[in-house]
């Protein structure tokens, strides 16, 4: 399990690219890194849900990325909070 405060990079992977696919990950966050904000508990996956597949239970994360790094607008302090689930996220 992640902690509040770890720094973890969205892995840089297109599994659209492969098939159909469901998807909760933002394009534009992908490879980028960011900090643990807060745990927020175990879910079904999402992703197998949408293809009516048994869905493992996974952790969910509010992740906390520097704006200006990602869009370079904003300023200084400015962040985007999202929520992601642990199978995208990779230790930084």
């Amino acid at each position: 399990m992640l902690t509040p405060g770890q720094a973890v990079r969205v892995k840089l992977d297109w599994p659209e690219t492969r098939g159909p696919c469901h998807i909760r990950t933002p394009h534009y966050l992908r490879g980028q890194s960011g900090v643990v904000e807060r745990h927020l508990g175990r879910f079904p996956n999402p992703e197998q849900l949408a293809f009516a597949r048994p869905p493992q239970t996974i952790d969910l994360y509010h992740v906390r990325f520097d704006q200006p790094s990602l869009w370079q607008q904003g300023q200084q302090g400015d962040a985007v909070v999202v929520e992601l689930y642990e199978t995208w996220l990779e230790v930084a």
